[in-house]
């Protein structure tokens, strides 16, 4: 072992408050590579759990970690409505393929406030066919909120499925303005 990984692990982990619940975020050497809604005991276990199977190497709580730091720094500006954009180096090891592929472009290419639909965004990775694949690739991505899964949504309106639940997603496009703030 060297003594860069004696300072700080591979992969560190901490949970952050947010307007949607308690947030786990994950970081590699490489960058943000995990967030996972409603963090509580059991979901947080079983998230490191999985965490530690996918990336080989055992996850360490680490909410100072400076491998963490600048993304909940971020995270929690944009849930006080001061950032729009998140800025942060990302660790796609936990997505491949065509995934990823879909996930990058969401992630450049829908701006905060503005909705796409999985059609659409289907036809902008060259697969005008493939709505349905692009809902898969929303509901495998590891990197909600900074990879912004919300903001996808059915073609005739509706609000789509979403893996953080419904409720989540409209809270999500409300702090975005795309929908109004729920009543209660």
């Amino acid at each position: 072992m060297d003594s860069r990984e004696q300072v700080e692990p591979r992969v560190v982990w901490a949970v952050v408050e947010s307007g949607i619940g308690p947030l786990l975020l994950a970081a590699s050497r490489d960058g943000l590579v995990n967030v996972v809604f409603h963090a509580t005991d059991a979901v947080r276990d079983q998230a490191v759990e999985r965490l530690a199977s996918r990336l080989g190497t055992e996850p360490v709580e680490a909410p100072g970690s400076p491998l963490l730091a600048e993304a909940i720094r971020q995270v929690e500006a944009y849930f006080a409505g001061e950032r729009r954009d998140f800025d942060l180096p990302l660790d796609w090891s936990l997505i491949s393929g065509f995934n990823r592929e879909v996930l990058r472009e969401l992630a450049s290419g829908v701006s905060y406030g503005q909705v796409v639909g999985y059609g659409d965004l289907a036809g902008r990775v060259g697969q005008p066919g493939a709505a349905q694949a692009v809902g898969m690739a929303m509901g495998a991505n590891p990197l909600p909120v900074v990879v912004p899964c919300h903001r996808v949504v059915e073609s005739g309106g509706g609000i789509g499925g979403f893996g953080g639940g419904l409720e989540t997603k409209r809270r999500l496009l409300a702090l975005e303005g795309v929908l109004p703030e729920p009543l209660f």
